[in-house]
């Protein structure tokens, strides 16, 4: 199992996946060859493991107090591994083709005020260039909604500054010109101004660098951007991704079309981005019954 593992790892790898996911798939499949060689004590071998064991695994992990949230992550990670093992002809037959995910209820995206975006993005001290960096990114996320991994991937050539757009490669390496805000080009154009002083002779062509000159990697970004969140709110639940989130629930409250919103996000399908609408219709009804007449208390 352990090799079949790795050829998956380069597989999605060459299919575009982030970082994140990559990783989250791994992990799910080594918990698996874990079972199986621990706790029932077998041979994790890709060619006699059945539905059975696998089921068994997810029933021990769910026993563990697993959300099913995670549970359903991980039928997802199995499934795509045994498919893969079917198509270079590892397997015969696939014992994870009839798995199916638990029911969990799936909660709006949480997202920042308006206000409180605001707040974030003025946070880094732009007297320093790693507050310029910093400021660059955040208004970038902000003004195109792009994920973490796609911002720490981005190259500056990707970027048209007199057209005010971003060419972005993301998922399933799957293109996308997003459109830029005039003040996120003004802060990058600021970046690269002083990009220089974080570039040593190892610095890659990557646009946003590390304080060593390296790469600046996602866990690295997600961890600068949470300590500015820490700052502003104390709300459960919001994360770097949030503001990805804000960009689309800000933009739809706006009136943006959700295709176009769909478009720039770069998800596949529209039901991933009608997600936003619930949280929309919830603004639209918190302002109608603050302002529609019959609403207003009579003196």
């Amino acid at each position: 199992m352990k090799e079949t593992i790795l050829d998956f790892e380069k597989h999605l790898k060459a299919k575009g996946f982030s970082k994140h996911t990559i990783r989250a798939y791994l992990s799910d499949l080594k918990q698996l060859q874990s079972y199986l060689e621990n706790v029932i004590e077998t041979k994790a071998n890709v060619a006699e493991i059945s539905f059975f064991q696998i089921r068994d695994f997810l029933i021990y992990k769910s026993n563990l107090k697993v959300s099913n949230r995670t549970i359903s992550r991980k039928v997802i990670s199995i499934k795509e591994f045994f498919a893969f093992a079917k198509s270079i002809k590892k397997i015969s037959t696939n014992p994870a083709k009839k798995l199916s995910s638990p029911k969990y209820s799936s909660s709006l995206p949480k997202y920042f005020t308006e206000e409180e975006m605001r707040d974030l993005l003025e946070l880094p001290d732009t007297k320093t260039k790693f507050g310029i960096r910093n400021r660059a990114i955040l208004e970038l996320i902000y003004s195109s909604g792009l994920r973490i991994s796609e911002i720490t991937n981005i190259h500056l050539k990707q970027i048209n500054f007199g057209q005010l757009t971003i060419n972005i490669v993301g998922k399933g390496n799957k293109e996308r010109i997003i459109p830029l805000t005039k003040i996120a080009v003004e802060w990058l154009k600021q970046y690269i101004s002083i990009r220089s002083k974080f570039i040593n002779e190892f610095s890659p062509n990557n646009l946003f660098l590390s304080k060593s000159g390296k790469l600046l990697s996602s866990d690295e970004l997600r961890e600068i951007i949470q300590n500015y969140i820490h700052q502003i709110s104390n709300r459960k639940g919001l994360s770097p991704h949030s503001i990805r989130h804000s960009f689309a629930t800000h933009l739809l409250n706006d009136g943006a079309d959700l295709k176009a919103i769909q478009e720039m996000l770069g998800h596949e399908n529209l039901s991933t981005t009608e997600k936003y609408t619930h949280v929309s219709i919830k603004e639209i009804k918190k302002t109608y019954f603050k302002t529609h007449p019959r609403n207003k208390n009579i003196s």
